[in-house]
């Protein structure tokens, strides 16, 4: 029998409100990716070296550009909150749109907590009598209740914010690149040889992950067959010359290694940034604590922005009905899915209390790549299945752009399992439980509706 839609209650207001153009969506799309400029893709190094991590980007940065476009496809086509859970269920059924939206949801969820984790301990810095798990959960409390009070003032700060953040990388690195030297890049440039580009792959998608973003907030831009392509290009082309310029300016000042470990024989440090300006200002002087300041900046874009994507795939999940139907409800004075938001800031909060950033910065990318595999499929499946079905935006080259990225998205995929086999088990574990729930709950409440409704 085929899947039923969950009746929504028509005292309910059934849809998101439509505020946002191509300049808050530019905003929304950086301001997710950013922080992985700031934190995290230097623990690649170690592994990849110079080269290995920079040939684990370039081909990254393909993946992005040939998803991004292919995903503004099915954007434009089908505006809805849930992104790939509303692509992948369409062109595939329910169960796949199901599974494929749950690592969409285990992306959004759990890269934020990382992010506060980072935010906690940039304060911490400066604030030493505060710890750093309580102002991560100060922040969710804060930027959760910012996103419940409207779309548009969610969005006008990240653009905001996010402004800040690109101003500081620039301002990075103008700092720095007087300083570069080209020995600095190829020495010790390939320590594991072509090994270390496959052990360094994470850490290169972690330099994007998340500007997918986008198309959860398609239900609520003004004209989303033109602006969603304008928000989504003018945010990769931004992201790619970010990633660029600060991987050469950081490892240019001293090599790989100074951006890595804070003193010999030290653990890796998740700050490259300010490793490669305390080389060139010191650490005490006033422009490297401006620097860290305003670098504050884009972790709080990123943090703040997934808050407001996860929200709405978690809403379109309670909207149809694959999890409790509250979690659909839009707030009747706000029109944001405030009950999706604290679902995600409790779950997000327990997340941190676990102390595993890294850990679950690797959960959230295991989401990412299956995303990416499925929304790349969709593409290809709804050409053949709906060639009728409008698509305002065509992606180009077609159908190479799609199999180019499903291709490095498998590929990526391979490398995460065989590096993480642990936490592999767990994404995958997680993905098991919530499909059971689907399938044996779900489902057959589905299927008994029409019985109860008759008797």
């Amino acid at each position: 029998m085929a899947d039923k839609p969950v009746a929504q209650n028509p005292a309910l207001p059934a849809h998101l409100k439509r505020t946002l153009g191509p300049v808050m969506l530019w905003g929304l799309g950086v301001g997710y990716v950013i922080s992985g400029m700031y934190f995290g893709w230097n623990l690649g190094l170690p592994a990849g070296g110079t080269l290995g991590l920079g040939i684990a980007t370039f081909f990254v940065i393909v993946l992005y550009i040939t998803f991004t476009f292919s995903y503004t496809e099915l954007a434009c086509a089908i505006p809805k909150a849930g992104g790939v859970f509303d692509y992948a269920g369409r062109a595939m059924g329910k169960d796949i749109g199901f599974i494929a939206g749950m690592a969409q949801i285990i992306e959004f969820v759990f890269a934020p907590p990382a992010i506060a984790a980072a935010i906690g301990a940039y304060f911490h810095i400066f604030f030493p009598q505060f710890s750093v798990t309580a102002i991560a959960v100060t922040a969710y409390i804060l930027f959760t209740a910012l996103n419940m009070y409207g779309v548009k003032a969610a969005a006008t700060f990240e653009l905001i914010i996010t402004a800040f953040a690109v101003f500081e990388l620039l301002l990075f690195s103008g700092i720095t690149l007087p300083h570069f030297q080209w020995s600095n890049l190829t020495q010790n440039a390939f320590p594991h040889g072509w090994k270390g580009v496959w052990a360094a792959t994470p850490f290169a998608i972690w330099f994007f992950l998340g500007l997918e973003g986008v198309a959860n907030v398609a239900e609520e831009t003004v004209h989303p067959q033109r602006n969603v392509l304008r928000g989504f290009g003018s945010a990769l082309i931004t992201l790619i010359i970010l990633c660029v310029l600060v991987f050469i300016s950081s490892v240019g000042v001293g090599g790989w290694e100074k951006v890595v470990y804070p003193t010999t024989g030290a653990e890796a440090s998740d700050s490259p940034l300010p490793l490669a300006l305390a080389q060139i200002t010191g650490n005490s002087g006033w422009l490297y604590h401006l620097l860290i300041t305003i670098g504050l900046m884009g972790l709080v874009a990123s943090f703040h922005g997934l808050i407001l994507a996860a929200s709405r795939a978690t809403y379109e999940f309670g909207k149809t009905g694959c999890i409790p139907t509250i979690f659909g409800r839009i707030h009747p004075r706000f029109k944001t899915p405030a009950n999706a938001l604290l679902l995600n800031m409790i779950i997000g909060i327990i997340a941190l209390f676990t102390g595993k950033t890294g850990d679950i910065i690797t959960i959230a990318v295991f989401g990412a790549i299956l995303l990416y595999i499925f929304a790349m499929v969709t593409v290809l499946v709804l050409r053949k299945t709906e060639p009728g079905l409008l698509r305002p935006f065509r992606v180009p080259m077609f159908p190479f752009f799609p199999v180019i990225a499903l291709l490095i998205a498998v590929v990526s995929m391979i490398a995460m399992i065989s590096l993480n086999i642990k936490l592999a088990v767990i994404f995958f574990a997680i993905l098991a439980l919530a499909y059971i729930w689907f399938h044996f709950i779900v489902k057959r409440k589905r299927n008994d509706e029409p019985a109860i409704l008759n008797q």
